[in-house]
Order: C-alpha cells, then structure tokens, then sequence
C-alpha cells in the first residue's frame, strides 16, 4: 500500500525567483496538506549528505554547489498516494520533457535548475523528511 506522506523541497532557482508562494498554492490545490515546511540554506557539507546516494556521478559537485547555493524551502505533504501523486504534478526532471500545467514545466530553467525536488519511493520520503525535521516537527 502506498503512503501518504512525501517530501519536498523548493530549490534554490525557485525561490530566488520568488515562486515559493506560487508551487505551494499548486501542491495545494492538487491536494496536498503541508504538515511541515521551513526555509532554510544548506552547507556544501550538507547538501553532499543528502545528495550521497549520487556521489559517484559526474554532476554530484555541481549539485551541490547549486543546492549550497541558495535557500530552499523543505516540506513534509500528506495525501493519499502520496510519492506517485506528487511524482506527476512536479514532471520530469527535465522540464522540456515535462508535462504542461506540472510544476517543473512552469517554474523550472533547466535539467539542473529544475525548481523542486520529490522523493522518489516511501522509503525515500521518510529518509529525506527526517534529514531535516526532527520527530517533533513532523505533525
């Protein structure tokens, strides 16, 4: 059975360009409850733990860079279906490849600059939520 919580987060590209307003009000309306969000900025040492599942390949420095570059804003969403659903409003990673109306066709500028992140599995959305929110935090 799939879960229904997932987790997120608005890369830097997106909120230097102020459309963290924007991509909530879609995750929103596409029925989504945030049960935990805050901006925050993470160290080169940090987005190197997050991204190390992809330390061996060749972009790994480069996104880190870009994630350490900028501040981000990370939420935790409940839905049904949660990671599949979520998976289809943001598009493909590549926003020319991207559907019309999802996020990463609206707000992305590029395969790198791709304006959000979604966890990719369940098991994957607990590991991700909980590198940034403690117990506590996640309602």
């Amino acid at each position: 059975m799939a879960g229904n919580r997932t987790f997120t987060m608005i890369k830097p590209d997106a909120v230097a360009e102020n459309n963290i307003g924007a991509i909530t009000k879609m995750i929103e309306a596409d029925g989504f409850r945030v049960v935990a969000m805050k901006m925050t900025k993470l160290s080169a040492e940090r987005a190197g733990q997050f991204y190390a599942v992809h330390k061996e390949r060749p972009f790994y420095q480069d996104l880190c860079d870009y994630m350490s570059g900028g501040h981000i804003v990370a939420m935790i969403l409940e839905k049904d279906n949660a990671v599949a659903d979520f998976r289809k409003l943001i598009g493909a990673t590549n926003p020319a490849e991207a559907e019309e109306g999802t996020i990463r066709k609206m707000f992305a500028k590029s395969i790198e600059a791709n304006a959000i992140h979604g966890s990719d599995s369940d098991e994957n959305a607990e590991i991700e939520g909980s590198f940034f929110f403690a117990g506590i935090e996640k309602f």
